[in-house]
């Protein structure tokens, strides 16, 4: 009776991302309603800086109140717009892009398409650079909801290029064509390479080396660039953000083949806050790109009347000045305390400069170096010491153990009993019990002396 899109399972509903979220919508922690509740630590959101957002509101209410000069425009807004989008909306937000790319890269309103988020720009993308079955090289550890937004619909497939802990999950030019040679193995015709810049789970931004392997990789194989960098303006430790058009400027390739198969998404969501506005965006050179994304975008077009707040709101340079310099150090106080909750109890995170989460090495924490302990260590973190947290498994890391932990979307009250519960009924319990396990006596002075001249040191 349904289609076979609606009746296949092929949404990635069942990944441990999306089912620790459900656990915790059954049992939501509250400091006073339900304190035993699940603390939300699979939630990637930026609450820390609302109040800046409240206060600019409270002190400009005609734009709230959408008027003009005092004027109300809500006929002007309420009637059809089309889905090219208001004129002003997109001068403001490539001039932001461009502010937070530190001015060194010219971008231009013609080339920005407005999408509902960067879910649906991501997906658009797709739409307009793959056919069904054909395929895009993903660095991992990748966002879950990718598997979802790129393919669902699509039909377009992912192959993952496998990133390790050995160098900080950093791209390399043998990762790259490892992964190409596997989708040509699959015989899948390889479109391109997505990348998420800052990282999402890492945290990190990509260092230039990095880009320049991308490009190269893309240069020699004649396929497109998708830099997706929704977390650009989060960045609140050395070293930088670099875009990848800025990396391409470095290299002087504006003038390339190659400028035309670069393409970039950006949303709102993040470095603002507001993902409940379902501001996204794609920016490419690609004229044929840009004229079908917009034409795809009358799917999923943002309210003229949120387009309008938000280009009244950003064309105030003091007010975005200052939001952006203020954030970055509220994110930047918020990690640290969570990294340093976390070291307290003997747990490290990978070093990161961005992004609302960092990526957590809880290797030691598992009964064995397999996926199957570090599911059953994500149930009992879940259930038994009530955060949700996002397995490693769930964003395709090669190694078991590793789990990406949100700070910002919480008070420092609820990070502090999140860090006290990984104490306490975590750590400890682990400690515990790994002391009840006690090695037998060796009774032998000589035995005893070996087994000290053999020691290695701890990993």
């Amino acid at each position: 009776m349904l289609s076979k899109k609606a009746s296949c399972d092929s949404h990635g509903q069942d990944s441990s991302y999306f089912l620790g979220w459900e656990k915790y919508e059954k049992n939501p922690y509250h400091q006073v309603h339900n304190p035993t509740g699940i603390i939300q630590m699979g939630l990637a959101e930026n609450q820390l800086s609302f109040d800046l957002v409240e206060s600019w509101l409270a002190s400009n209410p005609d734009a709230a109140g959408l008027k003009r000069n005092g004027e109300s425009i809500f006929r002007e807004l309420a009637l059809f717009q089309d889905y090219h989008g208001l004129p002003a909306f997109k001068k403001v937000l490539v001039e932001m892009m461009a502010k937070m790319r530190g001015n060194k890269v010219k971008l231009e309103a013609k080339n920005l398409v407005l999408t509902a988020g960067a879910t649906s720009a991501n997906e658009t993308l797709m739409f307009c650079l793959a056919d069904p079955g054909e395929a895009f090289l993903l660095p991992t550890p990748y966002y879950p909801g990718f598997d979802r937004d790129l393919k669902w619909r699509t039909g377009a497939e992912i192959v993952p290029i496998q990133c390790t802990s050995t160098n900080g999950f950093k791209i390399t030019a043998s990762a790259l064509e490892e992964a190409y040679e596997r989708a040509q193995k699959f015989d899948l015709k390889v479109k391109g390479v997505l990348i998420t810049n800052p990282s999402n789970p890492l945290g990190t931004a990509m260092t230039v080396a990095e880009l320049n392997h991308i490009i190269d990789f893309v240069v020699e194989k004649d396929i497109h660039i998708i830099s997706d960098e929704i977390y650009s303006g989060t960045v609140f430790n050395s070293p930088s953000f670099v875009s990848i058009l800025e990396a391409l400027m470095q290299r002087n390739l504006e003038n390339t083949e190659l400028w035309n198969r670069v393409h970039i998404v950006y949303s709102l969501s993040k470095d603002l806050g507001l993902p409940g506005f379902r501001v996204g965006m794609i920016y490419s050179n690609n004229t044929a790109v840009v004229s079908a994304a917009t034409k795809m975008s009358s799917f999923g077009l943002i309210s003229s009347q949120t387009q309008y707040l938000l280009s009244q709101m950003l064309s105030d340079k003091k007010f975005t000045r200052k939001y952006m310099s203020e954030n970055k150090k509220r994110l930047l106080k918020r990690k640290e305390m969570l990294v340093s909750g976390l070291k307290s109890s003997g747990i490290s995170c990978l070093e990161s400069n961005a992004g609302l989460f960092c990526w957590v090495d809880m290797r030691h924490l598992l009964r064995a170096n397999t996926f199957e302990a570090e599911k059953e260590l994500w149930e009992k973190v879940v259930c038994e010491v009530g955060l949700n947290i996002s397995p490693g498994s769930s964003c395709h890391c090669t190694e078991p153990g590793w789990f990406r932990m949100c700070f910002a979307n919480m008070s420092e009250e609820t990070l502090r009993v999140a860090m006290h519960r990984i104490k306490v009924r975590l750590v400890d319990v682990h400690r515990s019990r790994a002391a009840m396990v006690k090695p037998a006596r060796l009774s032998t002075k000589w035995v005893l002396q070996l087994a000290s001249n053999n020691r290695r040191p701890d990993r």
